[in-house]
């Protein structure tokens, strides 16, 4: 078995509550070891042009070597005796080679290169975790909460369920819970990417990190500091990026078959000196050829570029579930959109109702909203919002993907969509509705229609934008929804997209999503709860406005913490971007071990010089790698974005 990677054993993340990982530069031990053994080295050279005694720079050599090889030479040797082969076992056996050849200078030097090496990969991680270990900064210090009907400040840590939490016009919230008094607008922006305020009354959720803006607040805590939604993402983050993408895991196995095969040409070329008479020659050949063929650059380049590109798009509200999800989003040119809460805000009011003969709007609605009233569907709280009165009504039953049906005053009485229900007299006037964009379910009381109520969800105003932006730049957008044809039809032209496939079930979402990855990968975005059948059938599940949302976060690949669709092309555009700087340096590590393993073999470069190369390409590897941890904010271009215009059904 073999270890590709460069570095030492991960030390385990840090706890909620502990203080961030040091990321100063020279706070790093290999850093450290290494300028302590750069120093020696160079006062050894100096010392040799001075003519000093050769035992004086012998020594000086050995103390380099001995310094920079217990940054990895430990560790190797921990690996070896639990069957692992890595880059660290190839040095420590180019420098004790080195060593019995008598080239002290040379392997104190790969020494130093290498922990050099060792030193920038841990920094670099270190440094791109940094953005997503910041969120925990957002907590504050300190939490001002009601106990025996007195205000005192308690750390975040002390803070448990049902505690009542006072928040002033200003401060940070410590950890989630529930508006019990009070109106204002929270700054959410460090949580979802989301610039513009979030209104939050009594009732309202709220979130840890949020900052309060001008009215107080009396909350109730429902999660402890512990495991409130921060500390979530920022868990689930630091677990999620073990998942290895296409390229790492390509990376991978490449070093893991190339480890070994290193060694072994590496023996037959010494073995090739015996044959020919000359193995102080070919041994040091094969050392050379040995750090020549070594894959560190390989092992790290994929790793640095998914955590510093997974760090860059948390902070702007778009958790990635490490590397594998990162990958495949890069590649992925079909995106299937839900409708309700993606494409729409989410919010449908009623827009309007119409009586038969006989009857009224207002007993249409009041037996509807009666029916409705346990209902927790996104039509059902349209209803109910749109009046207080309702009748009541006993033995209500719901009828999936059909509607429900009850006892009103001793007779039947039904509510749901058309076909299920015969439209009657009302077929006109539901087709108009449906083609405005409306949502039309019809109401029943004792066999006989006496009405229909339109509820309309409207476009969220940056759809048509997101739409047209996605593609122009290649991307095949659909639609996939519950909704009838008409009405979905109708908000797919309003949002520019020409596929829309309607009158959908759960479980025919995730059909299509299947007959479609059949060609290609697709990216479902849905809400994480309702779409959850398909977001786990695509390559990549998105899950829209997840903040809060614990099934979300937990079961989608990627979690769009805010509400703002603009999201999505910049997580897209990003996926693409890291992609790329994926793949470059693969290809470049790659190029530069068939480069210098015949410049090894023949002699045309020495072992220092080789150690060298390779350190200085890894830095050029890592610095690429981090390039990806910049994710620019996505702005639809001039005249894409959609004009807001008046419905055209109205009470």
């Amino acid at each position: 078995m073999s270890d590709a990677c460069c570095s030492h054993d991960a030390p385990a993340p840090p706890e909620i509550g502990e203080e961030p990982e040091k990321t100063s530069f020279w706070q790093s031990t290999e850093i450290r070891a290494a300028s302590a053994s750069g120093l020696l080295l160079l006062v050894a050279w100096i010392g040799s042009l001075m003519g000093a005694a050769g035992w004086v720079t012998l020594l000086l050599e050995i103390a380099a070597l001995l310094i920079a090889g217990w940054t990895f030479v430990p560790s190797t040797v921990r690996r070896l005796f639990k069957g692992k082969i890595g880059v660290g076992t190839l040095m420590t056996i180019a420098a004790i080679g080195a060593v019995i050849l008598g080239q002290v200078a040379e392997a104190a030097a790969l020494a130093f290169l290498y922990s050099i090496s060792e030193g920038l990969e841990e920094y670099s991680l270190a440094k791109t975790r940094r953005g997503l270990r910041a969120l925990l900064g957002l907590v504050p210090k300190q939490a001002t909460v009601i106990r025996g009907g007195l205000e005192v400040s308690v750390e975040p840590k002390a803070l448990v369920v049902g505690d009542r939490l006072v928040l002033r016009p200003g401060e940070r919230l410590a950890t989630d819970g529930t508006v019990l008094t009070g109106q204002t607008a929270l700054d959410t922006s460090a949580l979802t990417g989301e610039s513009v305020p979030v209104e939050a009354g009594p009732g309202s959720a709220v979130f840890a990190g949020s900052i309060n803006g001008t009215g107080p607040l009396e909350i109730r805590v429902t999660s402890t500091a512990e495991s409130n939604s921060l500390a979530k993402i920022v868990h689930i983050v630091e677990a999620e990026q073990s998942r290895k993408g296409t390229s790492q895991r390509l990376a991978d196995r490449i070093a893991r078959w190339l480890v070994p095969g290193i060694l072994i040409v590496a023996a037959l070329i010494a073995a090739y000196g015996f044959v020919a008479g000359e193995p102080t020659l070919w041994i040091e050949r094969a050392l050379v050829v040995l750090v020549a063929a070594s894959p560190c650059a390989l092992a790290i380049s994929v790793p640095v570029t998914v955590v510093a590109s997974v760090g860059a798009a948390s902070r702007v509200g778009v958790l990635i579930k490490g590397g594998a999800a990162l990958e495949s989003l890069g590649k992925i040119r079909t995106i299937a959109l839900d409708k309700t809460g993606t494409l729409t805000k989410n919010n449908p009011s009623v827009a309007q109702i119409i009586a038969v003969e006989g009857s009224s709007k207002q007993r249409v609605l009041r037996i509807a909203a009666g029916l409705e009233s346990r209902s927790e569907h996104p039509l059902a709280r349209a209803i109910l919002s749109a009046t207080s009165e309702r009748i009541p009504v006993g033995e209500v039953e719901t009828v999936p993907g059909a509607g429900v049906r009850g006892t009103v005053l001793g007779v039947q009485a039904r509510l749901g969509r058309p076909g299920w229900i015969n439209a009657g007299a009302l077929a006109k006037e539901t087709t108009r509705m449906q083609g405005a964009g409306a949502t039309v379910v019809l109401v029943e009381e004792s066999g006989q229609l006496i009405g229909a109520i339109a509820v309309r969800d409207e476009l969220r105003p940056e759809a048509a934008g997101v739409v047209a932006e996605l593609t122009r730049n290649g991307y095949e957008v659909l639609m996939l929804t519950g909704d009838n044809t008409l009405t979905a039809e109708a908000l797919g032209r309003e949002a520019g997209i020409t596929r829309v496939h309607a009158n959908l079930r759960p479980e025919g979402k995730a059909g299509i999503i299947r007959t479609l990855q059949a060609k290609q990968g697709v990216a479902m975005v849905g809400d994480g709860v309702n779409d959850a059948p398909a977001l786990a059938t695509a390559e990549v599940g998105i899950a829209m406005g997840a903040m809060g949302a614990d099934v979300a976060i937990e079961t989608a690949d990627v979690a769009l913490m805010g509400e703002d669709l603009n999201h999505l092309p910049q997580l897209l555009f990003h996926a693409r971007r890291t992609r790329r700087i994926m793949l470059q340096n693969i290809g470049m590590s790659l190029a530069l071990i068939l480069a210098l393993i015949p410049l090894a073999l023949w002699g045309t470069l020495g072992l220092a010089a080789v150690v060298l190369i390779h350190e200085l390409f890894e830095i050029l590897v890592i610095g690429n790698g981090v390039r990806s941890g910049r994710m620019t904010a996505f702005r639809p271009a001039t005249g894409r974005q959609r004009t807001e215009r008046a419905s055209t059904v109205s009470v």
